[in-house]
């Protein structure tokens, strides 16, 4: 494949939004950093498909995840109403999107072709264009959510066609089948001693009962969840339902698209209220992470988004809701085991990487919601001091020695870093978007 002619930010657009940056934030430090990765970002991961659409990268793993690829564009959408060839680019990721979902809808990542994976041994009845079928509920959510913004930013609706339609039938078949997992065919395991890697109970998961939300079973880490039911995860299909209620109303002119997304929708956040909530003993009431709808809980959050830390973003609820809030001072806190303090550091984590490594992607998400601009240019700091010297956003780095870092290179850290830096600059991907 060929690098995409067109990936590039046009360079007067690109300088005279650096420009306010460097005025709204003066830190000369943090506007280098994102001139050079705004424009040195797309570039790097974006491939022309042969069929005109856009394969993107996730970094330095040779392979195109439907979550990453739609965060690794996050900063891009805010400006690309100025910039059509850019909007073009966009589009190619999104229709890429829409094409791997028609492929295998329970996928959570795709080749180029069909070269070698490294997970072909994995008994999850992938095909020879899956990298990975670890089955993760926000994999379907992010190319809604894409579809829905590059509509209302660029005002175009060319790409929401007959094969989005049908995409968004396949994603809407299968969280209605997965409403009830015991009628589902996915079935994942893989020869591993790390539990966090393969399904248990030959492969199912453990035991659910109905709770209204759609079962997953992986997070969106790639790992496998404790109790099948993600919290963060159902937020954000509940969200991302209500945009394809409205495109099946007003671009596709299919009353049976919008009427199943409205009622899965309803019957997921009923369901979140019900079985989602819990009692804290220090922060009363809060979010848990995974429920399994038979009374038990995981109290967490995770560094990948979604997450609790990032329900403003996904527009579940505003940064200033009570229950959010209660949530949020949980999960930024030892409450959390995956909260990592140290002398460089402190934030949220994964257990797919090591422990007192935080994650930049996680650092990134608490500027973006914050609601003080003064954490929010602590946190953009922050991140432009623990690139271990190499001018990069990791995976995740030790917090008592940012030079140890896992992933030299990680595009969708760098892109919500971006996003961060042009939030303080006034440009929000949510003003671009008119909700619903």
């Amino acid at each position: 494949m060929d690098r995409h002619p067109s990936a590039r930010i046009d360079a007067a657009l690109l300088s005279e939004i650096t420009g306010q940056v460097d005025t709204t934030i003066g830190d000369p430090e943090i506007t280098d950093l994102f001139n050079r990765v705004m424009s040195e970002n797309l570039p790097a991961v974006a491939e022309l498909a042969p069929d005109g659409t856009t394969y993107l990268l996730t970094g330095d793993i040779p392979a195109m995840w439907l979550r990453d690829s739609a965060a690794q564009i996050r900063p891009y959408l805010i400006l690309c109403d100025r910039d059509p060839d850019l909007a073009e680019t966009l589009v190619g990721v999104f229709r890429r999107q829409v094409e791997f979902v028609i492929i295998d809808p329970y996928a959570n990542s795709f080749k180029r072709g069909t070269e070698p994976s490294p997970h072909a041994s994995d008994r999850s009845g992938a095909g020879p264009q899956i990298w990975e079928r670890k089955y993760e509920i926000d994999s379907l959510c992010f190319p809604l959510e894409l579809g829905y913004a590059l509509w209302r930013i660029t005002g175009r609706s060319d790409h929401l066609d007959a094969r989005f339609a049908r995409a968004a039938q396949m994603i809407l078949d299968l969280w209605e089948c997965e409403l009830d997992h015991d009628r589902s065919p996915y079935s994942f395991e893989r020869d591993t001693t790390l539990v966090t890697e393969t399904l248990s109970r030959n492969g199912r998961g453990e035991p659910v009962g109905p709770t209204g939300m759609t079962w997953s079973a992986f997070r969106p880490s790639d790992d496998a969840c404790t109790y099948n039911y993600n919290v963060p995860g159902n937020m954000f299909a509940a969200v991302v339902l209500g945009y394809l209620e409205v495109i099946a109303k007003e671009v596709l002119g299919d009353a049976g698209i919008a009427e199943r997304a409205a009622r899965l929708r309803g019957s997921i956040r009923d369901g979140i209220q019900t079985y989602g909530l819990v009692d804290h003993p220090t922060y009363g009431r809060v979010y848990c992470y995974e429920t399994d709808g038979l009374g038990r809980h995981v109290i967490m959050d995770d560094a990948n988004m979604p997450s609790l830390l990032s329900l403003p973003l996904s527009g579940y609820l505003p940064p200033d809701d009570p229950t959010y809030l209660a949530t949020r001072r949980m999960i930024l806190s030892p409450a959390n085991p995956y909260f990592f303090s140290g002398s460089h550091a402190e934030g949220i984590g994964s257990p797919h990487t090591h422990p007192n490594h935080v994650w930049p992607i996680a650092l990134a998400v608490q500027g973006l919601t914050a609601t003080d601009r003064e954490e929010k240019l602590r946190l953009a700091r922050l991140l432009a001091d623990t690139t271990g010297g190499t001018g990069q956003m990791h995976e995740s780095f030790d917090v008592d020695d940012p030079t140890r870092f896992s992933r030299p290179w990680f595009s969708w850290a760098n892109a919500m870093m971006c996003e961060l830096v042009l939030d303080l600059a006034g440009l929000r991907l949510a003003d671009q978007v008119v909700e619903f």
